[in-house]
């Protein structure tokens, strides 16, 4: 099992670069941040850059993967964002994990003035997004048109550090998004369903059955399931996963049973969204990450 951390770009990097350099010390697989203009109820607050968020990270580490936990195409156009995963592959020396996406309602959507996509519209532009995106970081001169996005004569030079190109891990819960995860991912997250409720008992069997029908749609596309490697946000759940250690190791082990490769937690907050103790997490580091099945 492989443990990440999502450290939210939502202080300056005198505060900001001393976590990102302690999750690496401590152990942690990946650090990931969100990539978004503004995020719910910290829209008023400090909020930073993504991309210059895991380029100043990846100056200050040299081991953890980084990522975006996940980029998304409400602002976001492929041409000019291949550039930017191209860079950040190079500066990081071939350590980006590529989150990806459909992007949701809310201020990323509204900001910039443009209508309000309905669902299934929000995945026919994430499928574009996707697929354009693979096509501009495998190859050089690009020319693609959709309903949503073009390229003309596009390049990529001099490509990725990681060969064909970054590992995308695909956010997904829905039978579109679960089939685009199956064609382009080399991973996949999910965050469960919460159906606005805060029963977390539910929230695992919404899990399970994710899982499940991410084994079908493998088994439909005629892939093997070990390729594909599976990422919980475990702080989708009702319940904040560092609440405490043992609620966190009971947490990895429920994600574990149920197939998954990776969880992600999230770098505790004072207040509102992932309130906690910075305690919790150090134990959590030093204590249960050690003695975790599979980690040295």
């Amino acid at each position: 099992m492989r443990v990440g951390i999502v450290i939210l770009p939502d202080q300056r990097w005198s505060v900001a670069g001393r976590r990102w350099r302690q999750a690496e010390q401590w152990g942690f697989d990946h650090a990931w941040t969100y990539d978004h203009l503004g995020w719910r109820d910290l829209v008023d607050g400090p909020w930073f850059e993504s991309t210059g968020t895991l380029t100043a990270a990846a100056t200050v580490t040299s081991r953890i993967r980084l990522g975006t936990l996940v980029a998304s195409p409400n602002f976001r156009h492929p041409v000019h964002f291949a550039r930017q995963v191209t860079t950040l592959d190079d500066v990081s020396g071939g350590r980006l994990l590529l989150g990806l996406g459909a992007g949701g309602t809310g201020f990323d959507s509204a900001v910039l003035g443009a209508e309000t996509l309905s669902p299934r519209q929000r995945a026919d532009r994430f499928t574009e997004f996707t697929e354009l995106l693979d096509l501009l970081l495998r190859r050089d001169g690009v020319s693609w048109r959709g309903d949503y996005y073009a390229a003309v004569d596009a390049r990529s030079n001099p490509g990725c550090v990681q060969t064909p190109r970054v590992p995308f891990v695909v956010a997904a819960n829905g039978p579109r998004t679960l089939r685009l995860a199956a064609r382009y991912g080399q991973g996949w997250v999910t965050t469960g369903i919460r159906d606005g409720d805060d029963d977390q008992a539910a929230w695992w069997r919404s899990v399970a059955d994710l899982a499940g029908r991410m084994d079908e749609t493998l088994a439909a596309a005629g892939r093997d399931p070990g390729t594909l490697d599976r990422y919980l946000s475990l702080d989708s759940a009702p319940v904040f996963s560092l609440s405490s250690a043992a609620h966190f190791t009971d947490a990895v082990g429920r994600a574990a049973e149920l197939g998954f490769t990776d969880v992600v937690t999230h770098w505790p907050r004072e207040s509102s969204w992932y309130a906690g103790d910075e305690a919790v997490l150090a134990e959590v580091a030093t204590e249960v990450l050690p003695r975790l099945p599979g980690r040295n």
